[in-house]
């Protein structure tokens, strides 16, 4: 077997560049530019329909991600099993993916409400109108945090994977192998 995981690697790198970017675009990008739409029951809408758009690709990012992180685990399990810091933060870069997909799935189910209460107007994608309906505001209000989760989680886990980079260096293999020898 190869010792070389470029592939994998690729797959885990450019999928979690492109769930992180892309949350991190349509929070500050679409749902601002959204809110300049003249008539306020456009605002949301404008930014649904945006969502919509951005929503298979962000799906084949995550995808991608999770198929290159399932990849890596499996080309280096003897070091993931052996190396403590490896196998701690794998676990916790697995927990994050998890609570990152889960608010990336909630975001959606959010997105939908504020959809179909665009009608009532609103200051801006997660930004109600003082008239709105509690729904639709307390759909906004809980968008608006987690939209904002998906890049802080994703952008963790960016962060935990210069981690495991640096795991990979020579010489923390090296000193993990003689932390393992007998009498140290």
């Amino acid at each position: 077997m190869s010792e070389k995981s470029t592939g994998v690697r690729s797959m885990h790198d450019l999928g979690l560049a492109a769930w992180f970017g892309g949350s991190l675009m349509g929070a500050v990008g679409l749902n601002g530019a959204s809110a300049q739409a003249q008539d306020p029951t456009e605002r949301a809408k404008l930014a649904a329909y945006g969502w919509a758009r951005w929503t298979p690709v962000n799906a084949a990012a995550i995808g991608l991600h999770a198929l290159g992180g399932l990849g890596l685990i499996g080309a280096n399990k003897s070091r993931v099993a052996t190396q403590p810091g490896a196998r701690a933060n794998t676990v916790v870069k697995a927990a994050l993916t998890v609570a990152a997909a889960g608010l990336t799935a909630y975001a959606g189910y959010l997105g939908r409400q504020v959809d179909q209460h665009a009608h009532e107007g609103a200051v801006g994608a997660t930004e109600p109108q003082g008239d709105a309906s509690e729904t639709l505001k307390k759909a906004q209000q809980q968008l608006k945090v987690t939209q904002w989760a998906i890049p802080a989680v994703t952008g963790a886990l960016v962060v935990m994977g210069a981690v495991q980079g640096e795991q990979q260096r020579p010489q923390s293999l090296v000193r993990n192998q003689l932390d393992r020898l007998p009498g140290r």
